[in-house]
């Protein structure tokens, strides 16, 4: 049994040491567990990496950072102590051997993405979007997204503590860059969360509802706690779920005497009603899972949510191995009590190639990934297929792996395809990295390649615009107002 393709080892979590950075060679583990303290001491900028990292970088590596910055980058940057404390863990002296293992390291490849990261071929795939799963075009409400016939997506807010590079909803989420002009509410938060409210008291089959952004954790908890609140009353509602990268990216936040009281106000109340209150979380890799959070982790479920789970990105150079994926599966599942649960094939966003892979390639992981953890604890590797959603990666209806185009069918309408009578029987595309096809598949797209949506999906985006601009005209309750409020920033 000792000859596997992996080999099961417990291993310990670690808070790496954060002194051992010049720039808090003095912060207290008092400092360093206080949300504020974190919060204050995010890093934003090239200027502020410096200072943090002392003479230890190579000047070229911020000079790739600032490149990126002004030409590539859809997110702007936003890094916690705590997550720029679990790049390069090994103490290392300054200079090219850290430089390199600076570069190398796969929670900075995600978080801190640089110019020279990018692919110079293909940096956008042909097709990519900066809304590239049609979330907007499916609103009730204004940040309340209605695809799955029992689930809801409501986004409270457009920041996070962090700023993930792949962010799918780039669009929306954080400060403009000079490669993306964010949009923005138009709502005041209170209005929105009241739209929001009305829709699902006006549709009972929606008894599941992710609460997202942005991140939970930027939410003042006074207003998160009500909002949740206010859902817990509404008898169709079994399911809510607090989406927070921030368990992970400012623990802190989670375990803080106050949010966790929080919690234990709503999990008392969800038990009393019979819904399950649960906590969804963003880890990509191994080392992200430290003693913090694993404690963050604890205070929730001694707060009394039912579950805490995973949701990953399957990205290149940071998690796309078997080992990568089983390292990262048995640290949450052992370390933090963190349901693995799924990963996503990275979406077809902006200047994302770099970080996508091949359907091929995420059936192969998920091959390789079978058996070694529990099965309940097996996490599933889903494709979020544009107008479909979650599907399985062996659920595709065709494959075409020269041209590297996936095609997939669903099961339900949306909420712009109540009148489209094809909506069940079409089949739908996804695409793979063009550098990742072979020679002959390169060829085709560097002749083909096109900046617009296929005829089909464009057409149902119009017709969902249009439909949602004459709403906007008409409608003055609450529930269906103006859903063409989002705006250009």
């Amino acid at each position: 049994m000792a000859d596997q393709p992996y080999l099961y080892q417990r291993r310990e979590l670690v808070e790496p040491d954060w002194t051992r950075l010049p720039g808090w060679a003095g912060v207290t583990e008092r400092e360093w567990d206080d949300p504020q303290w974190q919060r204050a001491h995010c890093v934003k900028n090239s200027r502020q990496l410096r200072g943090v990292l002392g003479d230890r970088l190579a000047d070229r590596f911020y000079a790739d950072l600032e490149r990126d910055q002004e030409q590539r980058a859809t997110m702007s940057m936003l890094l916690p102590p705590q997550m720029l404390n679990t790049m390069v863990v090994e103490p290392m002296a300054a200079g090219s051997a850290f430089t390199e293992a600076f570069y190398a390291d796969p929670v900075r490849r995600y978080m801190l993405p640089v110019f020279s990261d990018r692919r110079t071929d293909w940096p956008s795939h042909p097709y990519a979007t900066r809304d590239s799963l049609h979330e907007h075009d499916m609103w009730v409400a204004e940040g309340l997204t209605h695809r799955y016939p029992t689930k809801v997506l409501a986004e409270l807010l457009s920041t996070c503590p962090q700023y993930c590079g792949h962010c799918t909803r780039m669009d929306l989420v954080g400060n403009s860059t000079p490669m993306i002009d964010k949009l923005r509410f138009a709502l005041k938060p209170v209005d929105r969360m009241d739209a929001m409210i009305a829709y699902l008291q006006a549709h009972p089959q929606v008894r599941d509802v992710v609460v997202s952004g942005g991140d939970v954790a930027n939410l003042p908890w006074p207003r998160l706690e009500a909002f949740v609140s206010r859902l817990l009353d509404l008898p169709n509602i079994r399911d809510i779920r607090l989406a927070s990268k921030a368990l992970m990216g400012m623990p802190q936040h989670w375990f803080a005497d106050d949010v966790r009281a929080g919690v234990e106000r709503l999990a008392t109340t969800a038990r009393s009603r019979g819904v399950s209150l649960a906590i969804h979380t963003h880890v990509n890799a191994a080392q992200s899972v430290t003693p913090s959070v694993a404690r963050a982790a604890r205070a929730m479920f001694e707060a009394g949510v039912r579950d805490v789970r995973n949701q990953g990105v399957l990205l290149r150079g940071v998690n796309d191995s078997s080992s990568a994926l089983l390292d990262l599966s048995f640290a949450l599942l052992d370390g933090a009590g963190i349901m693995p649960y799924y990963f996503y094939t990275c979406d077809m966003i902006p200047s994302s190639e770099h970080w996508r892979t091949s359907i091929a390639t995420a059936q192969e992981l998920q091959h390789q990934i079978m058996g070694y953890l529990p099965g309940f604890a097996t996490p599933r590797i889903v494709c979020d297929v544009p107008f479909v959603g979650k599907r399985w990666v062996h659920q595709l209806a065709g494959y075409d792996r020269v041209r590297g185009v996936s095609t997939w069918t669903k099961n339900y309408r949306t909420s712009i395809e109540a009148d489209d009578p094809e909506a069940l029987s079409r089949t739908y595309e996804y695409y793979d990295p063009v550098d990742t096809l072979p020679a002959e598949g390169q060829a085709w797209w560097a002749e083909h390649a096109r900046t617009s949506v296929p005829d089909h999906l464009l057409d149902a985006v119009l017709a969902a615009a249009a439909s949602r601009d004459a709403a906007a005209h008409e409608a003055t309750d609450p529930a269906t107002a103006s859903l063409g409020g989002l705006s250009s920033a």
